[in-house]
């Protein structure tokens, strides 16, 4: 995959609020390079979740620019939108929100079908992506077969499946204890690497920051600027 950029300029985002408007995020700009981690932290409330939904072209911001992978997406109609994510971008929800009735494997060739990717093609991705992230022996099994983490590679290899320039992940340890959610940190990071994403990684897990290839810091809706990590 080539290399690609996520960039957000000057998006600000309000919300109603009553008899006036709720300003979600301030003026906010963030590049994000292929093939690195940006960890965005903040407290609660602070615009951490409004960041990824405008970049995941969710929501539209108020103004400002958004690029996914060289297109600029104010010009997109809501199906353009919606063909950008399915192809471009990399969405890891706090919670897997896995299909109970499908295995591993199907999880992931659901998303090659929406793809319009042959079955056999959609088969043989789903068992590479279920190999990279550990779990190549678990493909036939359904998720109240699967541990906390082990879904939640699931939901990162289904995120991957269609090989997207841009990896958006909400609080992906939130829910695991420490040493499963530093696996998932170490596995996102290689992943990252190895497949040249953009990603940008929602996070209150403080313990792992030297890691990532820069940080910034939600407060009140403003983005701190980026600082690098990573040496």
């Amino acid at each position: 995959m080539t290399a690609s950029t996520l960039l957000l300029d000057d998006i600000t985002l309000t919300y109603p609020d009553g008899e006036g408007r709720l300003t979600a995020l301030d003026a906010v700009s963030l590049s994000v390079d292929a093939g690195t981690v940006t960890a965005c932290v903040g407290p609660s409330g602070s615009g951490k979740s409004s960041l990824l939904a405008v970049a995941a072209t969710l929501v539209t911001p108020d103004s400002g620019r958004v690029e996914v992978a060289g297109t600029d997406t104010g010009a997109l109609g809501p199906a353009e939108k919606a063909a950008l994510r399915r192809d471009s971008i990399g969405i890891v929800f706090q919670q897997p929100n896995l299909l109970p009735s499908l295995t591993a494997a199907e999880q992931l060739q659901v998303m090659a079908h929406l793809a319009g990717r042959g079955p056999r093609e959609a088969r043989g991705r789903a068992l590479e992506l279920l190999a990279a992230v550990g779990l190549a022996t678990e493909a036939h099994r359904r998720p109240h077969q699967l541990s906390g983490g082990q879904r939640q590679r699931v939901n990162i290899a289904r995120a991957l499946m269609n090989d997207p320039a841009v990896l958006l992940v909400d609080e992906p340890t939130s829910a695991l204890d420490h040493e499963r959610g530093a696996a998932i940190l170490d596995l996102l990071l290689t992943l990252t690497r190895d497949r040249g994403t953009a990603t940008v990684l929602v996070t209150h897990d403080h313990a792992h920051l030297e890691r990532m290839d820069a940080v910034v810091t939600m407060a009140d809706g403003r983005l701190s600027a980026a600082r690098a990590v990573a040496g």
